[in-house]
């Protein structure tokens, strides 16, 4: 995973100061390879010590392997997009309309692609022999995440599995309460923080139901007592209504299930899919 995603992820559980840091990273990641250790620690209001402690952070042992790093991977992404994201991830007030779109349709592939890489394929053929094994599974989301939750839930039902997204949270958890034992319960949550979806897998996992957080912070709440972690990358912006990235690597992450579930029962899933287009066009 890329440097740029890797602090987008650790963000929220950073300390305010190595924050500061990470900040001024993800604004303008070139800042590293134009300022030394002690500039950059100027520029974010901290000292060398938080920058080095940040670089620890984000699994790295110190300043000059962040600049290698960064300075490889801004060479990838500049080659790939052009000049995009070299002046960071996030849109500013400067970007014109063309950047800010260059900077979404390049944020949306980069989630794709990362999304898939960091797919754990041992752990993607454990969800699938627990949804093939499972007599029910509860999908939940809060706000975007419900949307993504309602399209897995669509995606399992259309392939023959007993799929469902309850509305709101308290539907959400009695379905979890009432789960039997060999069911399946996934909770969406981009940040790993939200309490509802907390909640949700909290109240499933009592009742000894297998239990999936889809997330891109794997130390996050929700991830924490999950069964298995399914980890979504993105790098998303300050002007996320919806959001944008990280709903497109939740829905990368859907995909992937689905495709995997229905490999299992090729003709079944094939034939299920077929008679799905059949009665609708029927209808019309």
């Amino acid at each position: 995973m890329s440097v740029q995603s890797t602090i987008e992820s650790a963000i929220a559980s950073l300390s305010p100061s190595e924050r500061r840091v990470a900040e001024s990273i993800r604004s303008n990641p070139s800042i590293v390879l134009s300022h030394t250790i002690t500039e950059l620690a100027d520029a974010s209001a901290t000292s060398m010590a938080t920058v080095v402690r940040f670089c620890r952070s984000i699994g790295l042992p110190g300043y000059s392997h962040l600049r290698m790093r960064l300075a490889t991977e801004l060479g990838l992404e500049a080659a790939q997009f052009g000049p995009t994201l070299t002046s960071g991830s996030d849109i500013r007030v400067e970007d014109s309309l063309a950047e800010a779109l260059a900077k979404i349709a390049s944020l949306e592939k980069l989630a794709i692609d990362e999304t898939i890489g960091a797919v754990d394929l041992a752990g993607m053929e454990t969800l699938v022999g627990a949804l093939d094994r499972s007599s029910r599974v509860v999908c939940f989301g809060m706000g975007a995440s419900h949307v993504v939750a309602q399209d897995l839930a669509s995606k399992l039902a259309r392939l023959g599995l007993n799929a469902l997204c309850p509305a709101d949270s308290h539907d959400a958890w009695v379905h979890a309460a009432l789960a039997p034992g060999d069911a399946v319960a996934i909770g969406f949550s981009h940040s790993g923080q939200t309490e509802e979806t907390i909640r949700f897998l909290d109240i499933a996992s009592e009742q000894g139901v297998f239990t999936v957080a889809i997330t891109s912070v794997v130390k996050s709440d929700l991830a924490r007592d999950a069964d298995l972690v399914v980890r979504t990358v993105a790098r998303d912006t300050s002007l996320r209504s919806g959001a944008m990235v990280s709903r497109i690597a939740q829905l990368c992450v859907v995909d992937a299930i689905a495709v995997a579930y229905g490999r299992l029962h090729y003709e079944d899933t094939v034939d299920a899919l077929h008679l799905a287009s059949q009665t609708i066009h029927k209808s019309i």
